[in-house]
């Protein structure tokens, strides 16, 4: 496999903005959708809990239920399944970066020395509002860890990347040292099991400009890309770069694998169903 060390993968990364070719991060939970998707010509794959269980027909939030070992899952996904297969591009490690059970400076030398890439704050506890993110953050839970974390990572070398919904948020992540702020809609709609209601792209716009705006004066070197809300297509994020052409980049997960399993696999189903016998004599 290639080797793929932080500043690699920054200059791969930026001499693709300077070609004017969109960064596409494809994140998934198999093996065959990541090598695929690798040899599409993704910048790089992404897995993590959530990705798995999407590929198990099932809602990605299904990753935000305490139902798995969220950071074992990942590390398994990529020694068992990604790793061995995808060899074009780097292969980052979605973590539960507020789990209390691990010493996370351990856990994240550990996924290095798998063969991961990088990381990144994936399930992240920017999705949650309310009373429960209060207890978390009160309870050091909260995403100040997910920014340690990742600062520890990105000091030890690796490629890191933040899913951030606010400016705070991203200014936290940039101060610690990632390299990609991904702005999160939120869950992404379509398909079988998509949210019936997601962030309409007014608010998405709202989101994005508000945090480069707050970024840009001293973070402009950073890469930016977005994920989830109503775009599902190619078409929905070049019009959505259209409006806000500072992006560097869009993060695909449903849209990377769920989608186009769905369409293509019933497709496929239904073609080989209509095959007509001939009755035998």
């Amino acid at each position: 496999m290639a080797a793929f060390d932080r500043d690699g993968i920054v200059n791969r990364l930026r001499a693709e903005c300077e070609a004017g070719t969109a960064i596409y991060d494809a994140l998934c939970g198999s093996g065959i959708t990541a090598k695929m998707a690798a040899r599409g010509g993704a910048s790089m794959v992404t897995t993590h809990a959530l990705a798995y269980f999407r590929m198990q027909g099932l809602s990605s939030m299904a990753g935000y239920l305490p139902i798995c070992d969220a950071n074992a899952l990942t590390l398994e996904l990529g020694e068992r399944s990604l790793l061995n297969v995808v060899k074009e591009c780097p292969v980052i490690a979605g973590l539960l970066c507020v789990d209390p059970t691990r010493d996370m400076a351990r856990f994240v030398a550990k996924v290095a020395a798998a063969g991961y890439h990088g990381v990144m704050n994936c399930p992240t506890v920017a999705l949650i509002d309310g009373k429960f993110r209060g207890d978390l953050e009160e309870t050091g839970m909260g995403f100040a860890r997910e920014v340690d974390v990742l600062g520890h990572a990105s000091r030890l070398g690796l490629f890191t990347k933040a899913f951030c919904t606010s400016p705070d948020e991203a200014r936290a992540m940039a101060e610690a040292g990632v390299d990609n702020v991904i702005i999160h809609f939120g869950n992404s709609s379509g398909g079988t099991i998509g949210s019936k209601t997601v962030m309409a792209g007014d608010d998405a716009l709202h989101r994005t400009a508000s945090i480069l705006d707050a970024l840009w004066a001293r973070h402009s070197h950073l890469i930016y890309t977005c994920h989830g809300g109503a775009i599902e297509t190619p078409e929905h994020f070049e019009r959505f770069l259209s409006e806000e052409p500072r992006l560097h980049g869009y993060v695909g997960g449903s849209s990377a694998e769920r989608f186009p399993i769905e369409t293509s696999v019933v497709e496929t189903t239904r073609a080989f169903r209509a095959v007509k016998r001939t009755k035998s004599r």
